[in-house]
């Protein structure tokens, strides 16, 4: 007989809501937080598992915050949306890379693509509102959209597709409760890039159903090869009054610890999400935003070579990972991660244990391996693995001779 089903709790009994306790622990960030308690403890864990660039923050970023540390207008409260100069600077670095021209009063600076992401789905969603969101997904999406009341509607593209949706599938998708569309390019996980005429497909689709879209621009300077990113206003100018673009400097300039992103959109919501901001934290630390001015006005030299040294890395790892049996890695075309298929893995005895999901096949390469990789069930789509390859050469290449050994155990 099965065990009778607890009563609901009222909500005097409840002690954490219902909204935030129904959010998840960010995936990524969980699997690096176990990586590096192991590796304190003394073992040698090899981690792919965070999407953080190996390299510092560049010299002349950290001069101009020791210089910002000294001023004392910095010490100091400052307009909850931003430092009228990194606003301003950001409208032509926008303009620099992606040929959209903006407004400083179309910027709010956040502390982080995170928080910048929260608070654009908050400014445009009402409850009940469905935003389209292709899958593999970036983890926080659709927490993001739940925690502002919406409704994450997943729409999945495979290895097959190179991980990219079809405007077929999004309109398949679409009912009288959508409103937005999440759209990335380079994307997080998959490492996919969307063709110029990909993203005009999409953006036209957009337009022509009145949808909202956020596109989340953070890995623009990471691509590989013939691939080209193409921002989604710049190229379908008729969805800017729809269009709310998510950036920051984390990726690009190896500044993930310095906590400074940004949205752009429409005055009107980049006005709602300050408000927003102005509550929950007020403005950006003077001195990250200080030190993000010299990033996004700077040279984008030291970015060509952390580029370079990404390349170098995505080759390696997807011709390691494909020379397992079982495994199928698809070459990415941007961000810092592949994202390969191990559903021919699983089941498969191995080491005397038979993995059904990603998820344990996870935890059997990193106890058996001691190697940290993030499941897919993370990302929306189980039966696959996601490795960044933002860390050392050496480390990647003994990390996934590891995981060649060890899955090159497996049997029927």
């Amino acid at each position: 007989m099965s065990a009778p089903t607890p009563p609901a709790q009222s909500p005097t009994e409840r002690r954490v809501s219902a909204r935030v306790g129904s959010i998840s622990e960010s995936a990524t960030l969980a699997v690096d937080a176990k990586a590096k308690a192991l590796k304190a403890a003394g073992r040698p864990v090899i981690g792919f598992g965070a999407g953080e660039p190996d390299f510092p923050t560049p010299g002349y970023i950290v001069d101009a915050a020791a210089e910002a540390c000294r001023d004392t207008r910095n010490h100091r409260y400052t307009p909850a949306g931003g430092l009228p100069e990194l606003k301003t600077a950001i409208a032509e670095k926008t303009l620099r890379d992606s040929g959209y021209e903006i407004d400083p009063a179309q910027v709010l600076v956040t502390n982080g693509g995170k928080q910048a992401i929260y608070e654009a789905f908050a400014a445009v969603l009402d409850p009940g509102d469905e935003v389209i969101v292709p899958a593999p997904y970036w983890t926080t999406y659709p927490e993001s959209i739940r925690l502002a009341g919406g409704v994450p509607v997943p729409v999945v593209a495979d290895e097959t597709t190179g991980y990219l949706v079809s405007v077929e599938q999004l309109e398949a998708a679409r009912t009288e409760r959508t409103k937005m569309v999440v759209f990335v390019s380079p994307s997080n996980p998959t490492g996919a890039v969307y063709s110029r005429a990909q993203v005009e497909a999409v953006g036209k689709w957009a337009v022509e159903h009145g949808l909202w879209a956020l596109t989340d621009e953070i890995y623009e300077h990471l691509v590989y090869g013939d691939a080209v990113f193409t921002s989604l206003p710049a190229v379908v100018p008729e969805l800017r009054d729809k269009c709310v673009v998510v950036n920051g400097v984390a990726k690009t300039y190896a500044m993930t610890g310095w906590r400074v992103g940004w949205i752009i959109g429409p005055k009107d919501v980049v006005k709602a999400a300050t408000n927003l901001q102005s509550h929950a934290t007020s403005n950006v630390s003077n001195v990250s935003q200080v030190a993000a001015v010299a990033a996004v006005s700077g040279s984008l030299d030291a970015v060509a070579d952390m580029r370079a040294a990404f390349d170098r890395r995505r080759r390696t790892i997807v011709r390691m990972l494909n020379e397992i049996d079982g495994v199928l890695c698809p070459e990415p075309e941007g961000a810092f991660y592949a994202y390969p298929s191990v559903k021919a893995l699983l089941g498969k005895e191995i080491r005397g244990r038979r993995p059904a999901t990603s998820v344990e096949l996870a935890e059997l390469i990193l106890e058996e391996a001691e190697v940290a990789v993030v499941p897919g069930e993370a990302f929306g789509t189980p039966g696959y693995l996601r490795l960044s390859y933002a860390l050392g050469d050496e480390d990647l290449a003994e990390g996934v001779s590891r995981m060649q050994k060890l899955l090159g155990e497996a049997r029927d």
